[in-house]
C-alpha cells in the first residue's frame, strides 16, 4: 500500500491562466505601525519584523509615524532617478533584443529600493549591491554611458570584458562590483562594516539580496558575524515574490517573513512596503541611525513585486500569470510617488509626460555615446590579448608562451 507523502512542497498562490491571488501577503494600513527609538532592544520590537511599514496609503497622502516629510525638492529628485531607472531598462532591453548586447536584468517595479536608500546613505557608507539595484549606481554617480558600456564589454567597460552585462561597479561611488554568485555581497558587507568600527568610523555598509538568496549559506553566516559583532551593516532583501520561476515560499517565506531571520540571532527586522519610497527611506534612515550610533545590524525585508522576466533569457508567462503586477496589492512604485506629488500640489500628468520624454531622449543620446566604443556586432573590440592584463603586478614572463600561443590561434582563424 502506497503511503501518502507527509513532505511539503511551497507552490504559488496562482499559476498561469489563474486569477493572481495575493492573498497570502499581510498588508498592515498605511501609518498604523509604531516607530520604536533607534536604541529599542530587539525583543520589544519584533512587531516590525510581521507587520508592514508603509506611509503613502490609498489615498496618495502621507501618514504616521514614518512619514519622513520630504520637501518638493527631494521628491522631484526621487521620481525623477526612479524614472530614469524604468526609462534605461526600456532602452537596455530593446538593445539586447537588437543583438547589441548579449544579455540584461531590468529592476521594474523595484526602482524605489535603490532610489530611497541611495538618498538616505551617506556618500562614505560602503554598498554592496545585487543586480537590480542599478539606480543605485546611477545616484552615485556613474554614468549612463559608462553603464552601456559595461553592458556591452566594449573598449570602455569599466571590467574589460570580464564580467557579464549589468555587473558593475564603483570606486568613487563606495559600490562594490556586482558579483553573480548569490548571497555573497553579505559576508562582504558584514566584513566591511566590522572594519570600520574597529577604525573607529561612523560609516555603515550596506547590502541587499533577493529572497532566494536567503536560502544561501553565505546569508546566515553574514548574519551570524553581524549579530555577534554587533557590526554597523544595513542587510536588505528585495522580496520581489520570484527568484526566477520560483515562488518566494520556496526560500522560506511560506509561514515566516525574511525580515524574522534575524531575530533568533538578535538582530530586528523591518519588514517595508517596497514599493513605497517614503517608507523605505524612512526605515533606511532609522536603522542607519541604529547602526551609526552602535546599536548593531538591521534586517530589512522589502516587500515588492518584480514587474518583469527575470532577465532577457526568461518569459514569466510560463510560470506566472500574465496580469499579476496588474493586481499587485502594493502598485508600481512609480506611479505611487506621482500621485502623492500630484496630491501634494507639486506636480502634475503634463510635467511627469514631459519628464519622460527628457529622459528618453537623455538615454538615447548616452547610448549614441556608448556606440562608439563598440558593440557586440560592430567593432571596435578589447583586444583579446588583455585577458593577460591585470593578473600580476608583474608578469615576470608568466604568460609569454600562452600569449604567443594566442596569437598562433589568431593567425590561423581560431584552428588548431
Amino acid at each position: 500500500m502506497t503511503r501518502e507523502s507527509r513532505l511539503h512542497i511551497p507552490q504559488p498562490a496562482a499559476r498561469p491562466g489563474d486569477e493572481p491571488d495575493f492573498s497570502y501577503l499581510h498588508l498592515s494600513p498605511a501609518g498604523s505601525v509604531d516607530k520604536p527609538a533607534v536604541d529599542a532592544r530587539t525583543r520589544d520590537i519584533e512587531y516590525l519584523s510581521h507587520d508592514l511599514v508603509r506611509v503613502l496609503d490609498d489615498d496618495h497622502s502621507a501618514k504616521g509615524p514614518w512619514d519622513p516629510k520630504l520637501d518638493a525638492e527631494k521628491l522631484h529628485t526621487a521620481l525623477r532617478w526612479m524614472l530614469l531607472n524604468r526609462v534605461f531598462d526600456e532602452r537596455m532591453w530593446q538593445i539586447q533584443r537588437q543583438g547589441r548586447i548579449s544579455f540584461y536584468m531590468p529592476a521594474t517595479g523595484e526602482e524605489a529600493v535603490s532610489i530611497a536608500q541611495a538618498m538616505a546613505l551617506r556618500h562614505g557608507d560602503m554598498c554592496f549591491p545585487s543586480y537590480r539595484n542599478q539606480g543605485l549606481f546611477m545616484y552615485r554617480g556613474v554614468s549612463l554611458v559608462d553603464m552601456m558600456c559595461q553592458c556591452l564589454s566594449n573598449t570602455r567597460d569599466m571590467c574589460k570584458g570580464r564580467q557579464l552585462p549589468i555587473m558593475y561597479h564603483s570606486k568613487n561611488g563606495n559600490v562594490f562590483s556586482i558579483s553573480g554568485n548569490l548571497g555573497t555581497q553579505y559576508p562582504h558587507a558584514v566584513g566591511w562594516a566590522m572594519a570600520s568600527a574597529i577604525k573607529g568610523e561612523d560609516h555603515i555598509a550596506v547590502s541587499w539580496v533577493g529572497d532566494g538568496s536567503t536560502a544561501e549559506a553565505d546569508f546566515h553566516y553574514a548574519l551570524t558575524f553581524a549579530a555577534v559583532y554587533q557590526a554597523p551593516v544595513i542587510l536588505n532583501v528585495v522580496n520581489n515574490q520570484w527568484a526566477i520561476s520560483t515562488f518566494q515560499g520556496t526560500a522560506g517565506g511560506e509561514r515566516r517573513s525574511f525580515a524574522a531571520r534575524g531575530l533568533g540571532l538578535g538582530i530586528p527586522g523591518v519588514r517595508v512596503d517596497g514599493n513605497d519610497l517614503l517608507a523605505i527611506y524612512s526605515a533606511t534612515i532609522w536603522a542607519a541611525e541604529r547602526a551609526r550610533n552602535g546599536h548593531g545590524p538591521t534586517l530589512i525585508e522589502h516587500v515588492t513585486y518584480r514587474g518583469g522576466p527575470h532577465s532577457t533569457s526568461d518569459d514569466p508567462s510560463k510560470y506566472r500569470p500574465k496580469n499579476e503586477w496588474e493586481k499587485f496589492p502594493l502598485g508600481d512604485p512609480i506611479e505611487r510617488l506621482k500621485q502623492h506629488l500630484i496630491h501634494e500640489g507639486y506636480w502634475s500628468e503634463e510635467q511627469h509626460e514631459a519628464l519622460i520624454e527628457e529622459l528618453k531622449a537623455e538615454v538615447l543620446a548616452a547610448w549614441k555615446e556608448a556606440q562608439k566604443y563598440g558593440t557586440m556586432t560592430e567593432g571596435p573590440w578589447l583586444d583579446p590579448a588583455s585577458m593577460f592584463d591585470d593578473v600580476y603586478e608583474d608578469p615576470m614572463g608568466r604568460f609569454d608562451g600562452q600569449r604567443r600561443r594566442m596569437l598562433e590561434l589568431e593567425e590561423n582563424g581560431g584552428d588548431t
